[in-house]
Formats: structure tokens, sequence, C-alpha cells
């Protein structure tokens, strides 16, 4: 099989190689994957990088997000799945061997089936992106009548949540840091969108509803957005929490917190527990059933691209998902 992979942490196009490997054989409990296209996030590229310590393995083929149809079975498993449409996740978590190439085997669990109106390409959007934006909105109950604010709206999980808040029945506001990305969560759905470089975000949110603080945080930037989201959060709220790239260890305002009753709920997507998974397969189907979600691709790019498209992620500058197609 054609694969992208890397023997050694660095730049993208220091390390990344194009080449041939044997196509994998699936095991007892394993389905096997021919894939037609594989995400790219910010977890792949910093583990690529190094940032998150040294490689694993002797050899790393990318990513965990994936998309395709089962074309192999294991052992174990019924034959009726072969040709079955899928989305994979976890495939390159604490495993080798990822989905930037065209086949991937991994344990029948971790591939989902894909609804006929649900592409591959977005089917590669749904390991991390969906699954991080399902949970944080989800984990604590239904969001019926709740407002739900989700910080970096534009962003490939904030786009996501913005669906589904309102899907779930939720007023949503979001918070973004200019005009493109405002117009971006504008059509996600959001009934109101914050820019927070633009003068006391925390009142603006206030201001957005009804005077009244939220009832849930989607939260992107923990440290960076603490004071804002600590003042807006509700009596009995919950802020989710999925990252903290500009302040890793926040000072925590902990008696403003516990004088509203706060739960502070930090997710990381690769941990779901088997429940948490099921459910939210089970919501992310509903959804994608009903037509309820849109997919922001940002950019696509071929196998052989797959340095440049770790690029677009690092850089930034992506409005949505970096998708690589796979022939």
């Amino acid at each position: 099989m054609r694969a992208v992979w890397y023997e050694e942490t660095g730049p993208a196009e220091a390390v990344l190689r194009l080449g041939e490997m044997a196509d994998p054989q699936p095991g007892p409990g394993e389905v096997r994957v021919r894939l037609h296209a594989s995400g790219v996030n910010p977890s792949d590229v910093k583990s690529r990088s190094g940032v998150r310590g040294p490689i694993a393995f002797p050899r790393v083929i990318p990513h965990s997000d994936g998309a395709g149809e089962i074309d192999a079975v294991g052992e174990g498993v019924v034959t009726s799945r072969i040709g079955t449409r899928v989305w994979v996740w976890n495939a390159a978590y604490r495993r080798p061997f990822g989905t930037c190439a065209q086949f991937v085997c991994l344990p029948e669990v971790q591939a989902v089936a894909l609804p006929q109106g649900t592409s591959f390409t977005a089917g590669a959007c749904l390991g991390i992106p969906a699954s991080t934006a399902c949970h944080a909105v989800f984990a604590d109950g239904d969001v019926t009548g709740q407002t739900v604010l989700v910080t970096g709206g534009a962003g490939a999980v904030g786009h996501y949540a913005i669906q589904l808040a309102r899907w779930g029945g939720a007023r949503v506001i979001a918070t973004v840091s200019g005009p493109e990305k405002a117009a971006a969560a504008e059509a996600a759905g959001a009934h109101a969108v914050i820019n927070y470089r633009a003068g006391d975000a925390a009142a603006a949110i206030l201001a957005a509803n009804a005077g009244k603080p939220v009832d849930r945080v989607v939260e992107v930037e923990f440290g960076g957005n603490l004071a804002v989201t600590s003042a807006v959060i509700s009596e009995g709220g919950v802020i989710a929490a999925y990252g903290s790239m500009s302040d890793a260890e926040p000072k925590l305002p902990f008696y403003p917190l516990m004088f509203r009753h706060a739960t502070l709920r930090m997710l990381l997507v690769y941990l779901l527990s088997a429940r948490e998974r099921a459910a939210t397969i089970a919501r992310l189907t509903a959804a994608l059933d009903e037509g309820a979600l849109q997919h922001a691709i940002a950019a696509t790019f071929d196998l052989a691209d797959s340095a440049q498209a770790h690029a677009a992620v690092e850089s930034g500058r992506l409005i949505g998902n970096a998708v690589i197609t796979i022939d």
C-alpha cells in the first residue's frame, strides 16, 4: 500500500516520507478499512513535531481520523461488515499505524457506520473535531432551553459545537477573533457572535443573552479565557475545556467558581469511556441522519502532499478542517 510515515520527529517536510508498505492484514476482532480520506488534526502535527514527546514506535503512520470502506475482516468479525462505509477513531492513538495510508487495520468497534448522505471527506472529521464537540456539549446532559457559549466558534471543534448545541435545542453564543471567523460561526448557526478582541467580551456575552449568565461553555482556551468564562457562567453551570495552549497552568479563581457551584470538565476525546463513546457516536449518527451537520473542509490535499497539509494545520490560518484524500 501507499503510505506516509515518519521514523523521527521534526518538521513535516524533513521527516514525512511517502512510500510503499505491505498491505496490513486484520487480526482477530479487527477490520481492515480501505481509506478514502484522512483527517489532519492539531494533535497529529504536535505528535509528529515532537511537542508531545519522543516518537513512540520505530515507524509511525500519522492521523487518528479517517473514512473509507471495510474490505476485509479478521477472525470473530462477521463478514457482512465487508463493504460497509465507515469512519474511524483513535487509529493512531497509542498505535503505530494511523490513517495516512491506503489501508488501516483496527478493532472493529473503532470503525463506525457512515451514513450514506455523508461523504468520506466529512467522515474524516468525525473522530476528533466532531466527537470532541459532541462530548463537550452533551456530557453533562441535554441542553434544551439552555444557553451554550462556544469559544473559538470558527474552529474545527467550535464549528461542530455550535451546530450540535443548536440541534440539541440550545441558544448558542460564539466568540471569534475577527469578521471572517464571525461569518463562519454565523453560518454554523450561532444565535449571537462576539468578537472577543473588540471591547469587554464578558459584558458582550451577557448582553447577547439578555443579561443572563450562560449555562455551559465549550472552551478551546481554558486559561486564556478564564477571566471571561468565570464572569459569565451561571449557577450550576459547566465549563467543558478541551484546550489551554496560551496558559497551560492558569491560576484558578476558586471562590468565584465555587460560589457559582460551577463544574469544570477537562476532556480528552481519546480517553472517552465505552459508555461515553457510545453516547457520542449515537448522537453524531442521529445528527448526521437528520442532516443537522455542515462540514467545514478548509482544504484538501493529496497523499503525496501530506507535509503541506501538516504545515497548513500548524499555520493556524485554516478556518475548518484539513483532509487528505486517498485514491
